[in-house]
């Protein structure tokens, strides 16, 4: 199916335009204490709400990480302030995605080396510079019936997203390029 016929078919069918579910924001330091925290404090003035820490599944001694210990922080994006973030990653990553970063269900992941690169971000010293992953999740109306508590069924194959329909919606929604 062509751009324009998908576009088409968007229009006339609003239960088939895919949607931002969620973003995920995940920056791992791989140790906890006082790194970890500035990290948080990072998280926390981008995104705009509190980020949760993750622990670690497994002790790896070369490492120096023990099984339960904190080694991440983690936020979970929705609605427009999941827009207004992607706006600035987007930025940072000069509004270009590489084609092996979206997966078959239609969801893209990438990553961001320096948070200081995002607009309207000042390089704090006390904070240091941390890197971050942020993955899109898409999806269409009508997913809920996937997940819910009660009455689960089933999506349609017809109704699963393409990474080429992906792709599609963010040059539109966002004007990235895909490589």
């Amino acid at each position: 199916m062509s751009m324009e016929e998908t576009r088409k078919k968007w229009q006339s069918n609003p239960m088939v335009k895919p949607r931002i579910e969620k973003v995920t924001v995940n920056m791992a330091v791989g140790k906890s204490g006082e790194i970890l925290e500035k990290a948080t404090r990072v998280l926390k003035q981008l995104a705009g709400q509190q980020p949760c820490k993750r622990n670690a599944k497994m002790t790896i001694r070369d490492f120096g990480i023990r099984k339960g210990e904190p080694i991440a922080c983690i936020v979970t994006l929705r609605k427009e302030k999941a827009k207004e973030f992607l706006k600035k990653a987007f930025y940072t990553v000069d509004n270009k995605i590489s084609k092996e970063k979206f997966d078959n269900f239609g969801n893209f992941s990438f990553g961001i080396r320096e948070h200081i690169e995002m607009p309207d971000t000042k390089y704090v010293p006390e904070l240091g510079i941390h890197g971050m992953d942020v993955c899109v999740t898409l999806c269409r109306p009508g997913y809920r019936v996937k997940n819910r508590r009660r009455a689960k069924s089933k999506v349609g194959s017809k109704h699963m997203l393409a990474p080429e329909e992906t792709m599609l919606f963010i040059k539109d929604e966002f004007g990235v390029e895909t490589v």
